[in-house]
Protein backbone atom coordinates (compact mmCIF):
# COMPACT_ATOMS: atom_id res chain seq x y z
CA UNK A 1 0.00 0.00 0.00
CA UNK A 2 2.88 2.39 1.13
CA UNK A 3 4.32 1.79 -2.69
CA UNK A 4 1.14 2.41 -4.13
CA UNK A 5 0.73 5.79 -2.72
CA UNK A 6 4.56 6.56 -3.38
CA UNK A 7 4.29 5.85 -6.58
CA UNK A 8 0.62 7.79 -7.38
CA UNK A 9 2.30 10.49 -6.09
CA UNK A 10 5.52 10.53 -8.04
CA UNK A 11 3.03 10.05 -11.33
CA UNK A 12 3.67 12.49 -13.65
CA UNK A 13 1.56 11.10 -16.39
CA UNK A 14 -0.96 14.22 -18.16
CA UNK A 15 1.60 17.14 -16.35
CA UNK A 16 1.97 18.18 -19.73
CA UNK A 17 -1.10 18.77 -20.95
CA UNK A 18 -2.63 20.16 -17.95
CA UNK A 19 0.17 22.79 -18.44
CA UNK A 20 -0.99 23.40 -22.24
CA UNK A 21 -4.48 23.70 -21.45
CA UNK A 22 -3.72 26.76 -18.23
CA UNK A 23 -1.44 28.17 -20.65
CA UNK A 24 -4.38 28.06 -23.55
CA UNK A 25 -6.77 29.39 -21.06
CA UNK A 26 -4.65 31.76 -20.11
CA UNK A 27 -3.87 33.03 -23.49
CA UNK A 28 -7.53 33.18 -24.02
CA UNK A 29 -8.08 35.14 -21.65
CA UNK A 30 -5.79 37.84 -22.48
CA UNK A 31 -7.12 37.46 -26.16
CA UNK A 32 -10.58 38.38 -24.70
CA UNK A 33 -9.43 40.95 -22.25
CA UNK A 34 -7.52 42.85 -24.91
CA UNK A 35 -10.42 42.71 -27.91
CA UNK A 36 -13.10 44.16 -25.48
CA UNK A 37 -10.57 46.83 -24.35
CA UNK A 38 -9.50 47.48 -28.00
CA UNK A 39 -13.71 47.38 -28.97
CA UNK A 40 -14.58 50.08 -26.89
CA UNK A 41 -12.11 52.42 -27.87
CA UNK A 42 -12.68 52.35 -31.48
CA UNK A 43 -16.61 52.10 -30.66
CA UNK A 44 -15.74 55.40 -28.97
CA UNK A 45 -13.40 56.30 -31.62
CA UNK A 46 -16.79 56.01 -34.19
CA UNK A 47 -19.15 57.44 -31.71
CA UNK A 48 -17.11 60.78 -31.91
CA UNK A 49 -16.70 60.97 -35.91
CA UNK A 50 -20.14 60.28 -35.97
CA UNK A 51 -20.78 63.35 -33.62
CA UNK A 52 -18.86 65.65 -35.37
CA UNK A 53 -20.31 64.84 -39.07
CA UNK A 54 -23.21 67.31 -39.46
Amino acid sequence: MKQFLISVVRDDEGQDLIEYALLAGLISLVCVLAITGVGSKVNALFGSVSASIP
